[in-house]
């Protein structure tokens, strides 16, 4: 199957037992050189969208020139996909497969081949796979049916494109709504809830039995919790001022919920916890944190990996060549997206060899990441059905519809807005999701920016004069005063203003709108449960997820209907 001889037991072991698991690991581990073990530690980007197209990036930052020859020079563990324009690596369904596939051949043990298809605002992989509106607004649905069945919708079609790793879900807890980097990727600020909806995820995303092929491997994020945080790890070095108790209580049930539920893996975050660990540096890096709470305190000995290594977060304090030997003394197993994989994979090779490192560590950590893709069946059957994908992915509108339409919350509807009864409607807001909804409401539109200009404020003001009820669309108001301004002179016209938090809840404790609802995303099938409330079709289902603290204030649980 592999150019791994050892590899050949492993096809023979269909039924493998977690015992006959550990031994055929240890098997595979026999086979392998120092350097192989080391690149199992790492997983990497590639540039491009085919496994055996050069793509000019890959030569800057690996020396060779397609996506295949970086899985073949340095042998990583696994490989990571992005949708952004440097790295490029995702298009159509069967693209993806066909990519996966690529790198699957040139490699000598089966990757795992991961990306954050966490849903919601984060998505890596948009249309035509489905799309679903993320954690907050699944933990104001309350359903742990429907977080399970939205992680199994994502799985089933991740794995049929060939992608066998999900960073998701989110473990979050979002105590501190000035967060700027996890907001509504938190499932809630309740710990109970979250730990709740999280299980729920685990199984949905990895199932129950060993090699489901629908199923891939789950990662909670990020430990020690990034909820608490008011900076953004991938520019700063955020602090978290929790003391233990406080993490114990309010941080760690998710996590706590994960081990329990045996999740594959756990990514650590890029942030410091001066009152758990006062050396300064980020829990990436700290044996108190890593080993001490997750190994030790929560018996955890599943795969650890850290957050991506390009952040600066983790660069702040350290060099380059020092992250990944510091990373793997501190309990970590994976090491993602360092910013140069030659340098890092020989910096751990060199701590080996100096005995800074043993190779028994190294071992420890190789044989997690085996097992882990013994479990989910990599070993056996890497590969994406190029014939399949496009008949599966994608195929779950339906339910993720179903979904979508119990999470929307009505935070209040004082001036009896709802339903629309409106001839001439009209829609204002940023982005997409406004003309979405404005053609499902056969409604005129505004589209601004996040920052409306005066130029915009004035056209939407226009607009309105010839509207008979409108809908504004907020994200994140509260940080951007001229949102705030533009629906302020909106309700200021008199019109019925039915205003709707796309991103953040917090939104509905600011502005002088009567009416408000909260629908936590702005995908298509948010837009669509949003649009069936407003024309009387379906009634609001959601609660509140977090309390909202600001000038009109509103309970963890808050919700109404009519």
């Amino acid at each position: 199957m592999r150019k791994f001889a050892a590899l050949t037991l492993v096809t023979a072991m269909v039924a493998l037992t977690p015992v006959a698991r550990a031994d055929a690991s240890v098997t595979t581990l026999r086979g392998m050189s120092l350097e192989q073990k080391v690149g199992q530690l790492f997983v990497t980007y590639v540039n491009g969208q085919a496994a055996d197209v050069p793509h000019p990036k890959n030569q800057t930052d690996f020396g060779v020139a397609t996506p295949a020859d970086v899985v073949r020079k340095y042998q990583p563990g696994g490989v990571i996909y992005f949708n952004n324009s440097t790295r490029d690596n995702i298009d159509t369904p069967k693209q993806i497969a066909q990519l996966s596939n690529g790198l699957q051949k040139a490699s000598r043990i089966p990757l795992l081949i991961s990306t954050d298809q966490e849903m919601g605002l984060v998505t890596r992989i948009g249309p035509p796979a489905t799309q679903l509106p993320g954690n907050m607004a699944l933990g104001a649905g309350r359903s742990t049916q429907d977080a399970e069945e939205a992680a199994r919708i994502t799985a089933q079609e991740l794995r049929a494109m060939g992608v066998n790793q999900n960073f998701a879900p989110d473990a979050d807890i979002n105590s501190n709504p000035a967060n700027p980097i996890i907001g509504v990727r938190s499932f809630s600020s309740d710990p109970k809830l979250a730990a709740d909806m999280l299980s729920a995820q685990i199984q949905g995303y990895e199932g129950r039995r060993w090699f489901d092929p629908n199923s891939v491997t789950s990662t909670a994020k990020h430990f020690p919790g990034h909820g608490d945080t008011s900076e953004d790890s991938h520019t700063a070095l955020p602090v978290s001022n929790r003391s233990l108790d406080q993490w114990r209580q309010i941080d760690a049930p998710p996590f706590k919920a994960a081990v329990a539920a045996k999740i594959d893996s756990i990514m650590t975050a890029h942030i410091q916890v001066p009152q758990i660990d006062p050396s300064g540096n980020p829990a990436t890096l700290s044996p108190k944190i890593i080993t001490g709470l997750l190994r030790e305190e929560l018996k955890y000995d599943g795969v650890v990996i850290t957050d991506s290594l390009e952040m600066a977060g983790v660069r702040k304090l350290h060099s380059d060549a020092e992250i990944p030997v510091l990373a793997i003394k501190a309990g970590v197993d994976q090491l993602l997206m360092p910013p140069n994989l030659g340098l890092a994979i020989d910096s751990v090779v060199k701590a080996v060899r100096s005995g800074e490192i043993s190779e028994q560590r190294i071992d420890q950590s190789v044989l997690r990441i085996l097992k882990m893709k013994l479990l989910r069946g990599v070993m056996l059957n890497a590969e994406a059905d190029e014939n399949k994908v496009d008949q599966i992915v994608g195929s779950n509108g339906q339910r993720a519809q179903a979904i979508a339409d119990r999470t929307i919350t009505a935070v209040r509807n004082d001036a009896q807005a709802i339903p629309l009864n409106a001839a001439a409607p009209l829609v204002v807001g940023t982005g997409d999701a406004t003309t979405t909804l404005a053609t499902r409401l056969k409604a005129a539109k505004v589209v601004t920016a996040t920052s409306p200009t005066p130029q915009q404020i004035q056209q939407a003001l226009a607009a309105a004069a010839n509207a008979d009820k409108i809908v504004v669309l907020t994200n994140n108001l509260s940080t951007r005063p001229a949102q705030l301004d533009l629906l302020n002179q909106l309700v200021a016209t008199g019109k019925p203003v039915i205003a709707a938090a796309t991103g953040n809840p917090y939104d509905v404790a600011y502005g002088n709108a009567k009416t408000w609802l909260a629908t936590y995303s702005t995908t298509t099938v948010s837009m669509e449960a949003l649009a069936k409330i407003l024309l009387g079709e379906t009634k609001p289902q959601g609660k509140l997820p977090v309390d909202v603290p600001g000038p009109t204030p509103y309970p963890f649980g808050h919700g109404v209907t009519w």
